[in-house]
């Protein structure tokens, strides 16, 4: 089923706090904006993604994001949101503006999983049909990582802690077939320095997944070099 893809993106520097101790304020910033590249590039390259909508109130994402806009025949739009309230607020925005365009499926997609297949997703997405909410958790299976919701506006979003379980209630509440997919290329999420060294550890071995993060980790020294990839 085609499908709106909407990715919120939080401000550069109030992103990845509790990576901190691991990396300083431009260092999350480069690894940041070099996992958004990632992901807009697979969600574009996916079959079944009619248009991406990105919301944020970060200029360089905005930058980024109008000029992988050229780049692709996949329609993309950015939506303001200055007042950065929080994911599942500016995921809301987007489903209302997926909606004007009239979308009748969207896809809930986070910045911060570069090794994103757009296989994958269009393989999710093929399975989607009307009445039907689709939760992808993280590799801990309790967050939750993409959501895919057919109608457009099936569910309110409410990311965060726990927030798997949450999204399958309320879609069941709801009256709708809820489905957990378990996307391996969705799976990981760079929160922490446990989720940092995993990224670093896939992209060591294979640079090729996510060329921009791994670039950006071979210039901060956290792989090799990713020449080639």
């Amino acid at each position: 089923m085609l499908a709106t893809a909407i990715i919120p993106v939080k401000r550069f520097g109030a992103a990845k706090q509790r990576l901190l101790e691991t990396l300083d304020r431009p260092q999350r910033a480069t690894l940041v904006k070099a996992m958004l590249s990632d992901v807009l590039l697979a969600t574009s390259e996916a079959s079944l993604v009619e248009r991406v909508v990105v919301v944020t109130g970060e200029g360089r994402a905005e930058r980024l994001a109008l000029g992988h806009s050229r780049r692709t025949t996949t329609p993309l739009e950015v939506l303001r949101e200055p007042r950065d309230r929080g994911h599942p607020e500016a995921a809301t925005l987007g489903i209302v503006r997926a909606k004007a365009l009239g979308a009748g499926c969207v896809v809930l997609l986070p910045g911060d999983c570069p090794l994103l297949d757009a296989t994958e997703l269009d393989d999710a997405l093929d399975r989607m049909g009307d009445g039907r909410v689709a939760v992808v958790p993280d590799r801990h299976g309790t967050g939750t990582n993409a959501l895919l919701l057919c109608p457009a506006d099936a569910i309110g979003p409410a990311f965060g802690p726990k927030s798997c379980a949450r999204h399958a209630e309320r879609g069941r509440s709801a009256g709708y077939e809820v489905a957990i997919e378990q996307l391996a290329s969705l799976a990981l999420d760079v929160d922490t320095p446990d989720d940092l060294a995993e990224l670093a550890s896939t992209l060591d071995r294979d640079p090729r997944r996510a060329s921009s993060t791994a670039s950006a980790l071979a210039d901060l020294g956290r792989i090799q070099s990713a020449a080639g990839a």
